[in-house]
């Protein structure tokens, strides 16, 4: 029996077009430490230590410990001097990037609805991102203040996806089993391989990512109104 949902946030809660709105991102955080990292250095030291978040396997540090380990190994310096301007920029000129995303109020209404079900909830998005970044994505997506029972930020999570143990921290933080989960995304290779092991998945058909391969098994896809209809009349993979 389903007990949990985890829904991704970007394409899947907040409409955009996620590689379009991580270029923005990367242009916008440039100016804020061009005094000392140009441009041109400073976003391939960004995607690398990204990337090492992404490919870690070692499940004692943080995500967060990952990428500033990383970084500052690239940068060579210390993070002292460097890190305040990047808290600057995500407390300045992040909330700005909100023009670069849609709204869709049928969000906030799915998942409200399934809370009221009473499943356990959480925004289950790559946590490459601090708290600050992903708390203000969700106040963008209209559901900042719902009461989620986990959210995956870098600062206290130890995978990322698409790896498979990310899908089993986020189960094990809701204290259920992952065939007890159902994953909302719309990534085929990031949010899909939930079903690798043993959470059903539904596969948002708005802003959707597909690679190619590998193919994951998809339980159920369609829009977040389609969604909004099954839970309500307990269909599909809400039947119960």
């Amino acid at each position: 029996m389903i007990k949990a949902c985890l829904f991704d946030l970007d394409g899947t809660l907040l409409p955009m077009d996620t590689h379009a709105f991580v270029e923005t991102y990367m242009k916008a955080i440039a100016p804020y430490v061009k005094e000392i990292i140009p441009p041109d250095k400073l976003i391939p030291m960004i995607w690398k230590a990204t990337l090492a978040m992404i490919e870690s396997d070692q499940p004692e540090l943080t995500n967060e410990q990952v990428f500033k380990s990383t970084f500052e190994s690239e940068s060579r310096m210390k993070l002292e001097k460097i890190w305040p301007l990047f808290e600057k920029f995500y407390e300045e000129d992040f909330p700005k990037l909100q023009k670069h995303t849609g709204h869709d109020p049928v969000a906030r209404q799915v998942v409200e609805v399934i809370l009221e079900k009473g499943y356990h909830v959480a925004v289950a998005t790559n946590p490459v991102f601090p708290r600050a970044a992903i708390v203000e994505r969700m106040r963008w997506a209209g559901v900042h203040d719902l009461p989620f029972k986990h959210i995956t930020v870098y600062e206290d999570t130890y995978h990322c996806k698409p790896r498979e143990e990310y899908y089993l921290e986020v189960a094990d933080r809701l204290g259920v089993h992952p065939e007890e989960c159902v994953m909302v995304g719309n990534d085929m290779q990031e949010d899909m391989v939930a079903s690798s092991v043993g959470m059903k998945t539904y596969y948002v058909n708005q802003y959707r990512i597909d690679r190619g391969k590998p193919i994951y098994t998809v339980d159920q896809e369609g829009s977040l109104k389609d969604l909004l209809d099954s839970v309500r009349e307990g269909k599909g993979i809400f039947a119960r």
